[in-house]
């Protein structure tokens, strides 16, 4: 049977690398994205490369558009087999503000996306994830959401401050424990994972300039974890070089 895999935040960058290699593993891939047009921009270049692609318009910071999103896969398709929460910000990186590390809205516009968003989607989608044979859940982190590695004086990131960033992967790391252990009697599988730095828009230009790795090379762990055997790992945190400290 062909998995269902939803990605969000997938119309570009990481997302859309892990949504066109789901889909070259041959899975029917779902391309979440809060624009249309966008999404289904992502779909014509999949379909192109004759992968099955399906767009779903999905704002993961609108309760109204990730209810709606779960009835349609709902209506369409009965399940989902695979939930990949990609979409995420860094506006910390990019905006300026006179209020030092601590600023609430930015804070609160951070968690909103970052963690809330992921948190709601779960919630809407997780009755159609029971309906799998064995579903897989990969919560797209970051290292420098590992507290040890932010006290690390070692770690490439330590100079890193990003507190709302780093806060909210943190507590997206301890969303996927939670849903773990509340889960580790079905077949569900939940796991975070570190794609590495990347080449994409997330931190802006700078960021694309010195990341050393592309989208395409991020993508390949995330996709190993969405599409694990079923004595794979659960509640795990990982990147491409293996486990990751929370």
């Amino acid at each position: 049977m062909q998995r269902i895999g939803l990605v969000t935040g997938a119309a570009r960058g990481l997302g859309f690398a892990i949504a066109r290699k789901l889909g070259q593993a041959d899975s029917k891939v779902l391309v979440g994205a809060r624009d249309p047009a966008a999404a289904a921009a992502a779909v014509d270049a999949m379909r192109a490369e004759n992968i099955d692609a399906e767009a779903v318009v999905l704002d993961v910071d609108s309760a109204a558009s990730v209810s709606a999103a779960a009835q349609l896969v709902a209506d369409r398709h009965g399940r989902l087999d695979i939930l990949v929460n990609n979409a995420g910000i860094l506006p910390e990186a990019t905006d300026a503000t006179d209020n030092g590390p601590v600023d609430l809205e930015l804070f609160k516009r951070t968690f909103q996306t970052n963690l809330f968003g992921a948190v709601s989607v779960v919630e809407r989608f997780l009755p159609l994830l029971e309906r799998s044979d064995g579903a897989r859940i990969v919560n797209v982190s970051s290292t420098m959401g590992s507290l040890a590695d932010q006290l690390n004086p070692d770690s490439p990131y330590y100079g890193v401050v990003v507190p709302a960033y780093q806060g909210s992967k943190a507590a997206l790391n301890a969303l996927t424990i939670a849903l773990a252990k509340s889960l580790r009697e079905t077949p569900i599988k939940v796991n975070s994972v570190c794609p590495g730095w990347l080449q994409t828009d997330l931190g802006g230009a700078d960021n694309r300039a010195a990341a050393p790795m592309t989208a395409d090379e991020g993508a390949q762990i995330v996709v190993e974890m969405a599409t694990l055997a079923d004595d794979g790992p659960n509640g795990r945190f990982v990147d491409r070089a293996g486990a990751v400290a929370w």
